[in-house]
């Protein structure tokens, strides 16, 4: 399966469809990250509601963003312990991240253009919403490359020869030394 999704298909057709179902692991990749709401069986809640859920059941969950996030995303973030004291949420930051990538399981990913924002890929309304796009996909050969390459900067693989360290709150290779 590859298939384009535009604009709240993204929200309809994956992320509330597909992310929820995670069962072993779930890999997100973002330059930019905020107060994400979505629609849940449980009413409209925080982004954060679903990926705590999802660690309280067992599942890996993987957060890497480029820039800190605003003082409304961290105030959501410190409400869910799961996401604070449990070794299965690991969320690192990296500023040359642009990536915008999900992978469910290692079976199914997004890659596009929106950032987990309400606006790129939340419940925002059509009318104000950004303009965004992405593929949708199951190529075993094509997620394996993504996961690779996303653990690469999950262990700090390009730190060494990063030139852009001056603007790095937290280096990546620093922490697993």
């Amino acid at each position: 399966m590859h298939q384009l999704l535009l604009n709240r298909d993204i929200y309809t057709e994956f992320l509330i469809k597909s992310v929820p179902l995670a069962s072993r692991f779930l890999w997100i990749t973002t330059a930019d990250i905020k107060d994400l709401h979505v629609d849940t069986d449980s009413g409209f809640q925080p982004f954060l509601a679903v990926l705590a859920e999802l660690v309280d059941t067992g599942v890996a969950v993987r957060l890497i963003h480029a820039k800190e996030p605003g003082p409304r995303f961290r105030e959501d973030f410190d409400q869910y312990d799961a996401l604070i004291n449990n070794d299965l949420f690991e969320r690192i930051l990296c500023p040359r991240v642009h990536t915008k990538a999900i992978v469910v399981d290692g079976v199914l990913a997004f890659v596009g253009s929106a950032n987990l924002t309400g606006a790129g890929i939340g419940a925002k309304s059509e009318h104000k919403r950004n303009f965004e796009a992405g593929f949708l996909f199951d190529d075993q050969n094509d997620i394996k490359q993504l996961m690779e390459w996303i653990d690469e900067l999950y262990l700090g693989e390009h730190c060494h020869d990063c030139k852009r360290r001056e603007f790095c709150p937290d280096p990546i290779v620093d922490r697993l030394e």
